[in-house]
């Protein structure tokens, strides 16, 4: 069965997890304590939605060393987001554990996308 081209990045399963992540964790740190509201709720929010960001930037990016590139940044971003909820379970602020394997899951996708297009940037054309 061949796989059609996404047209828009919303039909990117990857982003599509990713957008569910950055929801889930508005809703996580509305329970945040107030004196977080500039601080960890920020961050991580901020870290979170840099994510979704980040692969709908690099899928229009035309050329695929700049795909790549966004798509790595989201990584990033996303290891970011690992810290906040180990953070946010060790100051006892909520339990991250859902939190941390559905970040897992859009990891292991973004890495599967990334490792797909470094293939076909170095596969030579026919």
């Amino acid at each position: 069965m061949e796989r059609v081209a996404a047209k828009r990045f919303q039909e990117l399963l990857v982003w599509q997890k990713a957008h569910q992540l950055t929801l889930a964790v508005y809703r996580l740190t509305e329970v945040f304590p107030k004196h977080e509201l500039f601080a960890l709720t920020s961050q991580l929010r901020r870290a979170a939605i840099s994510v979704p960001a980040n692969i709908a930037e690099g899928f229009r990016k035309r050329g695929l060393k700049d795909k790549i590139r966004f798509f790595n940044i989201a990584e990033g971003s996303l290891e970011e987001v690992h810290y906040y909820f180990i953070l946010a379970q060790d100051l006892g602020y909520a339990n991250t554990q859902l939190h941390t394997e559905q970040a897992n899951e859009v990891g292991r996708m973004l890495e599967a996308y990334g490792k797909a297009m470094r293939t076909t940037l170095t596969t030579p054309s026919s």
